[in-house]
């Protein structure tokens, strides 16, 4: 299928409340302005060179979303226009991310990463650091972020019960969490196992492949 019959095979298989990220890393300007073209305004990037490349040759109203691993020293970057960071998996990171937007007179939406998955490969933190870093926001100690959510990655594998247990257990933290603040965002599923999430309370995929084809892994 074109990328145009794809986008709303995926479109009409979500929820009407549920968001879709277009996650098109690796994929080209062209290709990134044809899904915009049909309506899709919150795109996903995993590199901030990438990103920032993109994000200058593109629209303005544009949702950028850093759903990669992001080093410190690479926020500087992407502080001045990013919409969301979704792959918040330190304290360290969670500072740098508060200073440069304060810089930039800005407030910056983050997500934390939490590792729900058992492959060793998956970043995130665990449930009880990101605990404490949401009492530390709750608190007042990032006045530039607003922690609006949290993400997770499912182990990769054919068995949906595990897929289905971690993101289970994603849910039981986020309304843990929105007992104390009304979270926005609940960041779970991937092209593979998106319906997976949603039938698991995620408002929010972030779909790739499914919309744009296979990666050029050589990028």
């Amino acid at each position: 299928m074109s990328i145009q019959e794809n986008y709303h095979h995926i479109k009409n298989r979500l929820p009407q409340h549920v968001q879709l990220v277009a996650v098109s890393k690796t994929h080209p300007v062209s290709a990134i302005r044809e899904v915009y073209d049909l309506g899709q305004r919150v795109f996903g990037e995993n590199k901030v060179q990438e990103l920032t490349e993109k994000q200058s040759e593109l629209p303005e109203d544009i949702q950028w979303h850093l759903i990669g691993h992001l080093q410190t020293n690479k926020v500087k970057y992407i502080a001045g226009f990013i919409d969301t960071i979704q792959s918040v998996d330190s304290e360290k990171l969670l500072k740098e991310i508060d200073k440069e937007a304060a810089k930039h007179n800005r407030t910056i939406k983050i997500l934390l990463q939490v590792k729900i998955a058992e492959e060793d490969t998956k970043y995130g933190l665990t449930k009880d650091k990101a605990r404490e870093l949401f009492r530390l926001s709750l608190n007042g100690a990032f006045p530039n972020i607003i922690i609006s959510g949290l993400m997770g990655m499912a182990t990769f594998t054919e068995n949906k019960e595990q897929v289905r247990k971690e993101f289970m257990s994603l849910k039981v933290l986020f309304d843990e969490f929105s007992q104390d603040k009304t979270l926005e965002t609940l960041s779970m599923g991937m092209s593979d196992d998106f319906p997976v999430a949603v039938e698991c309370g995620a408002n929010s995929v972030r779909v790739g492949s499914a919309i744009f084809g296979q990666r050029d892994y050589t990028k």
